[in-house]
C-alpha cells in the first residue's frame, strides 16, 4: 500500500512544525483550550495536567519505552494543533493490539520499532487525538496528520499509529491514506434516569433479578465509600495502589503506573478523581479509581485483597452507574474489552484507530 502524500498544505500561511520533548514545554492553557473546548463534554485524559502527571512521575518517559515527542503547530495566532505523540520500543500499554503486525513485519525482513504512537498512554478512551483550533479546523488537521508521517520517516519508525481517536478523525485519516481499524467497547448510557430502579425497569426481568443479587452479595457485611477531591488523602492513594498492584501484577506482569503518578493525578486533578473503596470492618479490602468528566465517568482501574464475588461488577459497573444517574452523566465508559458487561446494562460501541505504515 502506498501511504498518503506526507507533505504539509501549502496556502501562503506562515505555519511552522516543531517537536517537544516534554509536556511542560507546552503552555497548559493553550494545551486546553484545544484538548477540551467544551467545559460540557470535558475529557480529563486530555488535559495538560494528565500527560503532565504521566511525565513528572517517569511512568512514561526515559526506561519506560514511551518517549514523548509531542508534535505541535504554529501560526502567527499561537499554537493551531498539536498531537501527543510517543517514540516508542514496544506495543503495551496501547490496548489495540499490533504484537501480530511486529510479527509479520520482522519475519518480512523489516524492523518494527521504533513506531511513533499518537495516544493517551495506558488509557483506552475514546476521543479527539489531533487537537486543533476551531479556526481552519481541516487545515491544521490536515497538516498535523501529515506532519507527523514525515516525524516517522525522519526518525526511521516503521509506523505510525492513531489509537481511540474519534469516528470524524477516523474518517478524515483514512481520506488521507491511513488504514483505518475498529474495536469494541461497552459503555452504559443514561437517557435521564433518576433512580438505579429506573434502568433496571428498563431490563428483562431475568437481567433485572441477577443484578440484584449480585448486588446483595457483594455488598453483604461491607460499607461502600467515596471520596472524591480534596477529600482524597495520601492513605486513600496508599490504599487503592495496593489494589492497583494487585491487579496489575495479576493480569500483566509489571504495573504501567507509579506510586508519585496517583499523588500527582489527586494534586491536579483532584475534583476529576473519585475513589470508590468497599471496607469490612473500616478497612478496605478493594478499589475503583474512577474519572469525572463533563458528560461522562471514566472507569479506570480496581483491585482488591480479598475475593467476594461479583464485588468487581459492584465496584466498577453498578456504583458507576449510580454515580452517573446521581450527578446526571450522560454515559459511563467502563474501560477496554468485556463481553460480561452486557448482561449488566452496558451496550457495545464501535471505537476506531488508524495506522500509518511506511513501507
Amino acid at each position: 500500500m502506498s501511504g498518503p502524500d506526507t507533505s504539509a498544505p501549502d496556502d501562503g500561511l506562515k505555519t511552522t512544525a516543531s517537536l517537544v520533548g516534554a509536556v511542560n514545554e507546552i503552555d497548559a492553557a493553550a494545551w486546553n483550550k484545544l484538548a477540551n473546548p467544551n467545559p460540557e463534554t470535558f475529557n480529563p485524559f486530555l488535559a495538560h495536567a494528565f500527560f503532565k502527571a504521566l511525565e513528572m512521575s517517569g511512568s512514561v518517559g526515559e526506561g519506560t519505552g514511551w518517549h514523548p515527542r509531542h508534535l505541535v503547530i504554529e501560526d502567527k495566532s499561537g499554537i493551531a494543533g498539536l498531537m501527543p505523540l510517543y517514540l516508542k520500543t514496544h506495543s503495551q500499554g496501547e490496548y489495540v493490539f499490533d504484537h501480530a503486525w511486529a510479527e509479520a513485519y520482522e519475519r518480512a525482513g523489516g524492523r518494527y520499532y521504533p513506531k511513533l504512537q499518537c495516544a493517551v498512554p495506558f488509557t483506552p478512551v475514546p476521543g479527539p487525538r489531533l487537537l486543533v483550533r476551531s479556526d481552519d479546523r481541516d487545515r491544521n488537521f490536515e497538516m498535523l496528520a501529515r506532519t507527523a508521517c514525515t516525524v516517522a520517516n525522519r526518525f526511521n519508525a516503521s509506523s505510525l499509529h492513531v489509537t481511540f481517536t474519534d469516528e470524524h478523525s477516523w474518517h478524515a485519516l483514512g481520506r488521507m491514506g491511513y488504514l483505518k481499524r475498529t474495536g469494541q467497547q461497552f459503555h452504559f448510557t443514561n437517557p435521564g434516569y433518576t433512580t438505579f430502579d429506573d434502568f433496571l425497569a428498563e431490563l428483562a426481568s431475568r437481567k433485572r433479578k441477577q443484578i440484584r443479587k449480585e448486588r446483595a452479595e457483594a455488598q453483604a457485611d461491607l460499607s461502600i465509600r467515596h471520596v472524591t477531591g480534596s477529600d482524597i488523602t495520601e492513605a486513600d492513594w496508599d490504599a487503592f495502589f495496593g489494589f492497583y498492584i494487585e491487579t496489575g501484577s495479576r493480569k500483566w506482569g509489571r504495573p504501567y503506573l507509579n506510586r508519585e503518578f496517583f499523588s500527582l493525578l489527586g494534586e491536579t486533578m483532584g475534583e476529576h478523581c473519585l475513589l470508590i473503596f468497599a471496607e469490612a470492618n473500616g478497612r478496605p479490602i478493594a478499589g475503583a479509581l474512577n474519572m469525572i468528566g463533563g458528560d461522562c465517568l471514566y472507569g479506570r482501574y480496581w483491585g482488591a485483597t480479598v475475593h467476594r464475588p461479583f464485588l468487581h461488577f459492584e465496584l466498577c459497573y453498578y456504583q458507576a452507574i449510580d454515580i452517573a444517574i446521581a450527578r446526571k452523566l450522560n454515559r459511563v465508559e467502563a474501560g477496554a474489552q468485556g463481553d460480561h458487561k452486557l448482561a449488566r446494562g452496558y451496550q457495545p460501541v464501535t471505537t476506531y484507530s488508524a495506522h500509518w505504515i511506511a513501507d
